[in-house]
């Protein structure tokens, strides 16, 4: 056990937040920790931590138990690394200890060079203890955690105070992952992260030796890494076992059997409490409806289930069949900007989608995913040839609304864009997104980034589009509303292309991947997981390329002439080496011993035997001299 958290609760302003929250985490848990916004998580990990002091009634409450080897590292959301050292620098100071040892070390080596054995034993005890803790491996870990968190060596010795906030948050994960604690905490640590540092942390971590809580809404990094899921709703916290994708199925059924125990368990108090109503003044009934009444009072109630918002229902559905082949792009361009400031990221971009095909496009920030889409649309200016066949009917998405009028109202945003609807049916499609009431007459300025997400969801479902082109459809919604969209796109038949960094996302909707990198676009014909496969297996034959290529560069020494007399005095030196290394190990053994016997009463006491003992005792450390000496004169030469 490293950590275990006893009847937790936690009130602010008269109203709990969390509650008897009970939780355990054990050698090489993998525990998930997820819940609506607001729902307490970010105060238990700070409870955890020490941060927050748990409220407590009486002493059995409130406790955080540690074990007594537990070390906790932990990675605030807004982490961020800040320092006057360079990077190289911050991250040695991690190996602190281990650096001093290793300097102590080459002092007593002086010593002993200069021919002062006293240093000898407890040269031994660092050197054992520097090598049981990776003494000499501490740069290439430094070196291997950085590049896989996308550092390059040109890096390492710039300060880390003049790195972006983005890269100071990769340099805090960084330090915390040469820490190693036996317990991590980590609160959404791909928030600031491409798709292979995300990769790369995912691997990383699932050969962690230590025990892991990691609070995220990245579905496809809980689902990699999490064998149990902890979720808190309503102030309380369940576990399920499995990942995230298991917690979805057993959260499901559990809701279920919840909701069918206690429509069992209404209908029978009902019951009960009808016929006690109707034969407790009877002198005939009266002990039988006082039993009930007993077996009520007695009756352990089944909490009424959590009643959730209505879910959003979207529908895509269009009117015209499209064509068997819907679009193709041969040799465009993606540039940003105007005039001479004009700048063209990539070129001969060129692929096909045909009906019903879903195409996901992937690719680091600012390679022009989003551009792309918009010159497919026509909204922005390229070079080659981008067509649509026949009978196409095209919806657009804008990841940040700016195809709504901010002044607009939202049932007036509708009218205009579908002037022959009547109010009626405006407000059953914005009640299909859950927008209703008085939240009709907003103003579009005055919505939250998911609530205009949802305004533009109602006009894709009212625009009937067979083709449909989404920017980043995820990034303001919650999580409910993601599996809707999700389920909702499943479903649509028409095609769909989309740019997207949400990895369960691509997992469930892609039918092919569209990679866009600095050298080319690359049109992968099969799905996310496979896209993500292949792309490991290229990295690690590049690798293998490169490590043979290095092996095959490096030109190959001539081997020595050596003489017979210089083998035979080789095999000598050999022989000698393991005599002297067994006759200090029988030495050792005989100083223990002798040492040992000074203690004993019966010598102690007696000065002739003491003498005799220290006599020995002398020579055989004087022996062991010589023999360390001579042994390093033969390992020198």
């Amino acid at each position: 056990m490293l950590l275990k958290a006893v009847n937790i609760h936690k009130i602010y302003n008269g109203v709990p937040l969390i509650s008897n929250i009970n939780l355990q985490i054990d050698d090489q848990d993998r525990i998930g920790l997820i819940g609506a916004n607001g729902c307490g998580k970010s105060t238990l990990l700070k409870i955890l931590l020490g941060q927050v002091l748990p409220d407590r009634e009486t002493e059995e409450e409130g406790l955080i138990i540690r074990g007594s080897k537990t070390s906790v590292g932990y990675l605030a959301q807004s982490a961020a690394l800040d320092s006057e050292k360079t990077v190289w620098e911050e991250m040695r100071s991690v190996f602190s200890a281990l650096l001093e040892t290793q300097e102590k070390m080459r002092q007593a080596e002086l010593q002993m060079q200069g021919g002062s054995m006293e240093v000898a034993a407890e040269y031994d005890r660092m050197l054992a203890w520097f090598e049981a803790n990776d003494g000499y491996q501490i740069d290439v870990k430094i070196k291997t955690v950085l590049h896989g968190m996308g550092f390059s060596d040109a890096e390492f010795h710039r300060e880390v105070s003049g790195f972006s906030g983005g890269e100071k948050t990769r340099l805090a994960i960084t330090k915390l992952l040469l820490e190693a604690p036996n317990l991590l905490i980590l609160d959404e640590p791909t928030n600031h992260l491409d798709f292979d540092t995300i990769q790369w942390l995912e691997e990383y971590l699932q050969n962690y030796k230590g025990a892991l809580l990691i609070v995220s809404h990245d579905r496809y990094f809980l689902d990699k890494l999490s064998t149990s899921i902890c979720e808190i709703e309503r102030g309380k916290l369940t576990r399920y076992k499995g990942n995230y994708s298991a917690y979805t199925v057993q959260k499901a059924a559990a809701v279920e059997r919840q909701e069918k125990e206690y429509a069992m368990q209404q209908k029978e108090i009902a019951k009960l409490e009808d016929y006690v109503a109707r034969n407790l003044v009877r002198a005939s009934t009266s002990k039988s409806a006082q039993s009930r009444q007993k077996q009520l009072d007695k009756m352990e109630r089944i909490e009424k289930p959590v009643t959730h918002e209505k879910r959003a229902n979207l529908k895509f559905s269009y009117d015209v069949e499209p064509p068997l082949d819907v679009l193709e792009v041969r040799d465009a361009d993606i540039s940003v900007g105007e005039g001479i400031d004009r700048k063209t990221l990539l070129k001969n971009i060129s692929f096909a989608i045909r009906r019903g095909e879903k195409l996901g496009i992937v690719g680091v920030n600012g390679i022009g995913k989003s551009t792309l889409l918009k010159e497919i649309m026509n909204i922005l200016p390229h070079q080659g040839l981008i067509r649509f066949n026949k009978n196409v009917k095209l919806a657009y998405f804008d990841q940040e609304s700016t195809n709504l009028n901010p002044e607009n109202t939202v049932i007036d945003e509708l009218h205009d864009r579908f002037p022959a609807m009547l109010d009626g049916e405006i407000r059953s499609i914005l009640g299909q997104v859950r927008i209703t009431g008085e939240n009709v007459f907003k103003r579009i300025s005055a919505l939250s980034g998911g609530e205009r997400a949802r305004v533009c969801f109602a006009l894709l479902m009212l625009e009937h589009a067979n083709v449909m082109l989404l920017d980043e459809p995820t990034n303001h919604i919650d999580l409910p509303m993601k599996e809707v969209l999700e389920e909702a796109l499943d479903a649509y038949t028409g095609t769909l292309l989309f740019v997207s960094h949400d990895r369960y996302f691509l997992k469930r909707l892609a039918t092919q991947i569209l990679e866009l990198n600095e050298d080319a676009a690359i049109l992968h014909p099969y799905g996310f997981e496979q896209y993500l496969e292949e792309k490991t297996k290229q990295k690690a034959e590049a690798a293998a390329a490169q490590q043979q290529a290095a092996v095959q560069a490096k030109p190959k020494a001539a081997a020595p002439h050596r003489s017979k007399a210089q083998r035979s005095a080789d095999a000598a030196r050999r022989n000698r080496i393991r005599e002297l290394e067994q006759e200090i190990e029988a030495l050792d053994m005989r100083i223990s011993e002798l040492e040992e016997q000074l203690t004993l009463p019966e010598v102690c006491t007696d000065y002739q035997k003491m003498h005799e003992v220290c006599a020995m005792l002398e020579d055989a450390k004087l022996r062991s001299e010589e023999c360390f000496m001579e042994l390093c004169e033969l390992e020198e030469s």
